[in-house]
């Protein structure tokens, strides 16, 4: 019967069948399998797909792991499914993945960050790092690097960055590290070495530490995955000639491999007193900073947004969320008022927040030692496999 249908018909009816079930369709004919790998059609299907499936089922997914302790070093991996527009509505499904074999049975490979979904890819940060894509269960453990610091110094802390370069069809990842003097045992205040990895080459390479905008500050405690306009971005601070510091934004453009500096107005009051986290706003196409007091049990919001992105000058607040008891701090964010949160309890939730509603759902999930980290689950058929590079199998 196939052949008798349009092409157009055949992809739109292919869009609604879930990753997994899409690769095996491959096999069915000559023309399916042209038609599922095809570019635009992964492209179209990483949008169609997700969007007709909250449309119907009006759930969130949401990909979690449960970040290893000193008394367990070993994460697991969970994809939660649950209704957030009935906050009455408690039922949450859980599955939990299964790690390629040379990975489940070991007490000393874990990850403690999860970034993205870029186009469905994400990235855990661990040992080792690795991209990974759950809907077609394949699972890339990053080479290590081999590149050496600079002569007479060391690194102690790094911060990595995830993305796509549209241009060359490529997934990166950067990662900054701090510089030690080894002579003096100092650290070189604002400054930082980068190096790159490209999943089409499957390697790594130095950055030209003359690229990073110095001096910079990185805080740490932000750990929402930002990134929007082809750019990853990290929560830091500036240090001016007498020694004030001022809020900024570091920028890494995964398209030119170019690092930049953003300006943050006054936007609180202390660091010590209110906490700030980065967010992608607008469906990605800008960025935010959320602001809450870092003590407290009830806590009020203010989001700001930088409305045009490569204007400095466009920062404004964008709305104000009332006290709220429950959130203790932000895991994720998504649209413009959509946000997965950790309470002091250890326990995962959802808000939603409408100018006149709100909806406040408790996930049902609990860490340890603040141990939960979560992104967005989304269907891909973006595949890791490039060129003669091993890819392993969640399933």
């Amino acid at each position: 019967m196939e052949p008798h249908l349009p092409q157009e018909l055949v992809s739109n009816i292919l869009s609604r069948l879930p990753a997994i079930d899409l690769v095996k369709c491959k096999s069915v004919c000559k023309s399916w399998f042209d038609l599922i790998t095809d570019s635009h059609f992964v492209s179209n299907y990483y949008v169609a797909y997700n969007n007709l499936k909250h449309y119907q089922s009006q759930e969130e997914k949401l990909l979690v792991i449960g970040r290893p302790f000193v008394s367990a070093l070993k994460t697991h991996i969970s994809l939660l499914s649950c209704n957030t527009n009935n906050p009455k509505k408690n039922h949450v499904s859980s599955s939990l993945s299964n790690l390629p074999c040379e990975y489940n049975n070991s007490e000393h490979k874990y990850w403690s960050e999860i970034s993205g979904p870029c186009n469905g890819i994400y990235f855990l940060e661990g040992n080792p790092n690795v991209l990974m894509n759950p809907s077609l269960g394949q699972f890339k453990a990053l080479p290590k690097s081999h590149l050496s610091a600079s002569q007479g110094t060391y690194s102690l802390t790094e911060y990595s960055g995830f993305g796509f370069d549209l241009k060359n069809n490529d997934y990166k990842v950067v990662v900054i590290r701090d510089i030690w003097l080894k002579e003096t045992d100092e650290r070189k205040q604002g400054h930082w070495t980068a190096e790159l990895y490209s999943l089409n080459s499957n390697s790594w390479r130095k950055l030209d530490d003359a690229s990073l905008p110095h001096p910079i500050e990185i805080w740490g405690s932000s750990r929402v995955y930002t990134y929007a306009n082809n750019c990853y971005h990290w929560w830091g601070h500036d240090v001016d000639e007498s020694g004030v510091k001022e809020d900024a934004v570091l920028a890494f453009d995964m398209v030119n491999d170019s690092f930049r500096k953003i300006k943050v107005p006054i936007i609180r009051g202390s660091s010590k007193e209110e906490f700030a986290t980065l967010a992608p706003l607008k469906e990605s196409a800008t960025i935010g900073v959320v602001v809450y007091p870092l003590r407290g049990q009830e806590k009020s919001f203010d989001v700001w947004i930088m409305k045009n992105y490569w204007d400095e000058g466009s920062w404004v607040k964008q709305y104000t969320v009332e006290p709220i008891e429950a959130i203790y701090k932000f895991v994720g964010f998504y649209g413009s008022n959509q946000f997965p949160w950790s309470s002091c309890n250890e326990g995962l939730g959802w808000y939603d927040y409408e100018p006149a509603t709100e909806k406040i759902k408790d996930l049902q999930v609990w860490g340890n030692n603040g141990s939960l980290r979560a992104a967005r689950y989304m269907e891909s058929l973006v595949s890791l496999r490039r060129g003669m590079s091993s890819v392993a199998n969640l399933f």
